[in-house]
């Protein structure tokens, strides 16, 4: 053998191991996010790991797929100060809040899939008691088909290929793993997703600072330019959850936005063409004997600012108030005129308040 084919051989030996050596390295990385599981694609979380939950894309299919519950709170923004240790003291729920900031009903459908799928169920001998969803008006009228933000669909689907995306993902070892190792602290589940707002936020004079006000439309919408997409988005997103699911209590509720939402709706054309969808939407849940349904907009604290970081997003107090509501029925719709009724006290109050003043008061 000569010199020439020695070095060939050493320089494929050396080849070899480096490639052996590479995909041991790799092969110990996924074994080692496997385990862990971050992201509860697997499994239920570790006792003892200190997991860091703030991925919302990215956590909320495991955890409806592998958390212990028997009610989940889905919806927007409106539902991440949620405590679902609330759920469990005033309602007897083991509840996963499965929020997504900015929700579109194409959101709720695909979580809710999880949350209900047959064999999953099947196989954690679940028993699913309770949904809690936000209805938000105000994106209802999104595609059926079209989501908030692109989805990690690898955390989705079912496909175990594909999984690479995952257990070979250098920012959930070093973020997930490494991070919440080397801390030692990790999210208390009852309260993850919490806005950043510290209660020093909540006050007048932080949201008159941070609120523009939309320009005025010179469009004025109607019921004809709303409800297509809201009928639409009902029977494709969300309706069959409830119709397929009788044993199930739906608690569906319109989160209490501030009295600026309803400026907002003026200056963009669409507040009659609100009231419209409102109505409507509330028809169409009352159709069911499992859906138990709550208008909070009406609340004293819509008027008070002090009670919000910015026009729309309340308070934690307001949402304990809303568990103890959805316990003793307070603010409940029981009928269409019930909600004629309320959308008319609604008007009254929008109408009565005065803008004037507070968009002169200097902040």
């Amino acid at each position: 053998m000569n010199n020439t084919e020695k070095k060939t051989i050493k320089y494929r030996n050396l080849l070899l191991g480096l490639i052996a050596l590479l995909l041991l390295s790799l092969s110990a990385v996924a074994a080692v996010i496997a385990y862990v599981d971050p992201f509860f694609h697997y499994h239920r979380p570790l006792p003892g790991f200190p997991y860091i939950v703030d991925n919302q894309l990215s956590q909320n299919p495991g955890m409806a797929s592998n958390m212990d519950y028997n009610g989940c709170i889905i919806g927007s923004s409106m539902t991440v100060n949620f405590d679902t240790d609330d759920f469990k003291e005033l309602l007897g729920y083991d509840t996963v809040k499965l929020s997504y900031s900015g929700a579109y009903p194409k959101d709720d459908y695909n979580i809710l899939s999880i949350v209900f799928d047959r064999d999953t169920n099947a196989r954690k001998a679940r028993d699913m008691g309770a949904v809690f969803f936000a209805m938000d008006i105000p994106t209802i009228t999104a595609g059926t088909d079209e989501t908030k933000y692109p989805l990690p669909g690898y955390l989705y689907d079912d496909n175990i290929f594909n999984d690479v995306s995952y257990v070979l993902n250098k920012d959930v070892l070093l973020q997930y793993i490494m991070r919440p190792l080397i801390q030692r602290k990790g999210s208390d589940l009852s309260e993850i997703y919490a806005s950043w707002w510290t209660p020093d936020y909540y006050n007048i004079q932080w949201v008159m600072h941070t609120y523009e006000e939309p320009a005025k439309s010179d469009v004025t919408y109607t019921a004809d330019d709303v409800l297509p997409a809201t009928k639409a988005n009902l029977e494709k997103n969300i309706l069959p959850f409830v119709r397929d699911n009788p044993d199930v209590q739906f608690y569906f509720f319109f989160p209490p936005y501030s009295i600026l939402y309803w400026h907002n709706l003026k200056q963009e054309g669409f507040y009659e063409a609100a009231f419209a969808q409102y109505q409507y939407v509330a028809d169409a849940l009352l159709e069911y004997d499992n859906v138990h349904l709550f208008y909070f907009q009406t609340m004293d604290e819509v008027t008070d600012l002090n009670n919000y970081a910015d026009y729309s997003h309340y308070k934690p107090e307001i949402n304990r108030f809303m568990v103890e509501c959805f316990a003793d029925d307070t603010y409940r719709v029981r009928s269409h005129e019930d909600m004629e009724n309320k959308l008319q006290r609604m008007r009254q109050i929008v109408e009565g308040f005065d803008f004037e003043t507070l968009f002169e008061t200097d902040y």
